[in-house]
């Protein structure tokens, strides 16, 4: 199986306005609520794509009281989740139809006690005993030390599993230092990381500070990896319209489905983009368009860049 770790798991709301007018009362014309996270998205790709796959983290509350109910309605994840005493965050997101465009509203999540920590830990060392990956996704609730990721990592590696860590900010930097397999930032963030706004140049620099191969989403223009092989980039044949909400969970599904199945660094960056891509046309985070994904899939461009000197 392939293990995901949401720290700050939430529960998803979508709001859908015909048009999104600040300063002003707005009349709702759809709303949605599932289980969200970033590791949650993934987990529901990856069973899409036929893996198995296993969620952990923490929810607490009647916010977290639903979010696993509405996750046993879908079957496909097994939820491992850790409780807390704390709710569990929400996130809005209002959709403007009129635009496509979305605006997010993101509470902070519980804070976690020592206690809770402890406990959560005794699981993930149990479930690394049967992963064959393992993700580890997202922002931090508050009462969770910053080195967290560093600390989750590390023991990934001694049980012998890989790693793939998407973060962001100190811990993204902490987290990079216990020399994950994968990281998987986006431009933004690599460029907060490293100083640098050209991608290659950061992800190379990104890689130095510790992680083995570094995945950059390059959003529309699709994504650059630098591995200690080579680097390749890969971009979609056209620009998809729609929601970007979870496109890069979608992407992180693919290269950890590419990597539990030794695909080469081509088919695996292809499989990555194909699937962002295909979720920016579906309705919601941690799903993709099957359609759209089948026929990207084949038409990804992927180039080889020179190694670095």
């Amino acid at each position: 199986m392939i293990l995901t770790v949401t720290l700050n798991a939430a529960l998803d709301i979508t709001y859908r306005v015909p048009r999104l007018q600040p300063h002003s009362t707005n009349r709702v014309t759809e709303v949605s609520e599932r289980p969200g996270g970033k590791g949650l998205n993934v987990a529901r790709v990856l069973t899409a794509l036929g893996h198995r796959a296993v969620a952990t983290g923490f929810a607490g509350g009647g916010t977290g009281d639903a979010l696993r109910s509405l996750l046993a309605q879908e079957t496909s994840v097994t939820d491992a989740l850790v409780p807390v005493g704390g709710a569990t965050r929400r996130t809005v997101a209002v959709v403007d139809e009129s635009t496509g465009d979305t605006t997010q509203l993101n509470e902070p999540g519980p804070a976690v006690t020592p206690a809770e920590w402890d406990t959560f830990m005794s699981t993930y060392r149990e479930l690394l005993t049967d992963a064959r990956a393992v993700a580890l996704c997202g922002s931090l609730p508050p009462g969770v030390p910053v080195d967290v990721y560093a600390r989750l990592t590390r023991a990934a590696r001694t049980a012998g599993v890989p790693v793939l860590l998407d973060t962001s900010g100190e811990p993204l930097r902490r987290g990079l230092a216990a020399r994950p397999d994968l990281a998987k930032p986006n431009a933004d963030e690599l460029a907060a990381l490293t100083g640098s706004t050209e991608p290659l140049r950061a992800a190379r620099d990104a890689r130095r500070r510790g992680a083995h191969t570094v995945a950059a989403s390059l959003g529309a223009d699709g994504m650059l990896v630098v591995t200690a092989n080579g680097a390749w980039q890969a971009a979609p044949p056209r620009r998809i319209a729609g929601n970007p909400t979870g496109a890069g969970d979608s992407a992180v599904a693919g290269l950890l489905s590419g990597l539990v199945e030794d695909l080469p660094w081509p088919a695996r960056l292809a499989r990555a983009v194909a699937l962002s891509a295909a979720t920016v046309r579906a309705p919601a985070a941690g799903e993709f368009d099957r359609g759209t994904y089948e026929e990207l899939l084949g038409r990804v461009t992927v180039t080889e860049h020179p190694v670095a000197a």
